[in-house]
């Protein structure tokens, strides 16, 4: 029987055909050219549908205005910026010079781009002209209309972010976030209405999360404002155009700026946050900088040495009388001292740590160490969470903290990697909602190596560390072996073992007296 292929899907087709043309060129550099191409494409099929249905309707003196494209949120392309003219050059020696001015007459013409598109990439790198046309026409061959339901052009786009974290590897690719992580968050904190916020966004990837969170749920997109901020120029324009793609509105600031020296939210009081802020970051502030900043009001100053609490900082001050924050930090953020001591264990007396999550190794492109999802919550005393007339009533007991280890949850991929599966997370979500509604009996109760909830005296008697360790109850299963069983097998293997390797060295021993030599 003939072994049955497995068709490719067009995100790999297209990520295969698009890494020939690589070459050289650094994949945090070239991802930007592939994906400017594919949000050219998906822009001008977006503004050719509408340009269609203009002359359907008998409106053909109006098809070159672009305010009756920017009405229905499409883009306006003049000639020189629609694909079908890059493709008509695509074999001409000037065709990358044709896409950057394309790219840069499309940002020029609809303000919502304003700095989102790639600047002079295609141009300044020297792109091989062969590959670069042979890469266009297999973009082409996208229908990015074909299937709106799909959202084929969302997940090309997210496959290619993924697959440029995992090429730029550790130390790079803080641009993005796995999906599942992101997942994971927005079930657990349920952001349904209201403000979303993002101090550290990267692509934007919480932010599509957090759509496709309300839709799959049958809530309302619009009932939702987004506000983020990126410090690196380039994966600022990755993120406006990653949302561009999807139609989503986002303030994203004035330019890319630090979020610490330069807040672009300084007012903002957000009803959810959902971060995954740079792991310890060294030397954040200067020496005597941002010593009286209003968001570590009531709380030490975050050290100089590690922005990890700083980030949190930023983010509770960030919050709304009701908000809820669900972020990504490293391990050490659970038990450090010093200034780190004394405000974590002011955030626990607050009352503002609802939820420790320790995420398995391997789960991001950028490291290999285990991180933990933190959730802060503005109202444990209650909360209530209402979408299309059902309600949603959560009520906890206060100052306790529920805690779950999933070091041994998730499966692997590209065998190096592990990712929460979709059972995975509901699994998490569901006891954490079911911990939230203890008081209205719902079936919670502690799993030994799965979770704990903490009351305020443990974690007082523990010193106010967050280490689920010291909470979640773990079971010796060496206490289970009957050692006396154990002993014999593994002595009756080791005598084969003995045996074996005599055999082998009387082997070793006649070989070399059949080559005439005495060992």
């Amino acid at each position: 029987m003939a072994k049955e292929v497995k068709e490719k899907s067009i995100e790999e087709t297209l990520y295969q055909s698009a890494d020939k043309l690589r070459g050289s060129v650094e994949p945090a550099e070239y991802k930007h050219v592939v994906l400017g191409l594919i949000f050219l494409k998906f822009a001008s099929d977006k503004f050719e549908e509408q340009r269609a249905k203009l002359l359907k309707e008998g409106k053909e003196k109006y098809i070159e205005m672009p305010v009756f494209y920017n009405q229905n949120n499409v883009f306006f392309l003049e000639e020189i910026s629609r694909w079908s003219y890059i493709v008509k050059n695509a074999k001409q020696n000037d065709i990358a010079l044709k896409i950057d001015t394309a790219l840069h007459t499309i940002e020029k013409d609809n303000k919502s781009l304003k700095g989102a598109l790639p600047d002079n990439y295609f141009s300044r790198l020297g792109l091989d002209i062969t590959k670069l046309a042979s890469l266009i026409d297999k973009i082409n061959e996208i229908n990015t209309l074909k299937d709106k339901e799909q959202d084929i052009v969302g997940r090309v786009y997210e496959y290619f972010l993924k697959k440029f974290a995992i090429a730029e590897g550790k130390g790079k690719g803080e641009f993005y976030t796995p999906k599942t992580i992101v997942n994971l968050i927005a079930e657990m904190i349920e952001p349904y209405k209201g403000i979303i916020y993002d101090p550290a966004c990267g692509s934007g990837g919480m932010f599509v999360q957090s759509i496709k969170f309300i839709e799959n749920h049958h809530g309302n997109k619009k009932e939702v404002s987004i506000y983020g901020q990126e410090y690196t120029k380039t994966t600022f324009k990755l993120a406006k155009m990653n949302l561009a793609i999807r139609g989503i509105s986002a303030n994203m600031g004035e330019k890319e700026a630090d979020t610490f020296s330069n807040d672009q939210h300084k007012d903002l009081k957000a009803d959810f946050i959902m971060a995954n802020p740079p792991f310890n970051q060294k030397d954040w502030r200067g020496e005597n900088e941002l010593l009286d900043d209003p968001r570590w009001r009531g709380y030490d100053v975050p050290p100089k040495s590690n922005a990890n609490y700083g980030w949190i900082l930023n983010m509770v001050s960030k919050l709304s009388e009701n908000g809820v924050a669900g972020f990504i930090l490293a391990n050490g953020a659970l038990s450090g001292g010093g200034e780190e001591y004394k405000i974590r264990r002011k955030l626990i007396e607050n009352d503002l740590v609802e939820a420790i999550v320790i995420i398995p190794r391997n789960t991001f492109y950028t490291t290999d160490i285990s991180v933990t999802l933190w959730i802060l919550n503005k109202n444990k005393k209650e909360r209530t969470v209402e979408i299309n007339e059902k309600v949603k009533n959560y009520r906890n007991r206060e100052k306790e903290i529920l805690f779950m280890d999933l070091r041994r949850w998730g499966t692997e991929y590209e065998k190096q990697f592990i990712e929460l599966v979709s059972e995975d997370i509901a699994k998490v979500a569901e006891n954490y909602h079911n911990w939230q509604q203890k008081n209205y009996g719902t079936t919670y109760k502690n799993i030994p190596e799965f979770c704990y909830s903490a009351s305020f005296k443990e974690l007082q008697a523990n010193d106010f560390s967050l280490v689920p360790s010291k909470y979640i109850e773990f079971i010796d299963h060496d206490s289970e072996i009957d050692f006396n069983t154990e002993m014999k097998r593994i002595q009756k293997d080791f005598k084969i073992l003995l045996e074996e390797e005599e055999q082998s060295q009387i082997q070793l021993i006649n070989a070399f007296k059949v080559l005439g030599y005495e060992l």
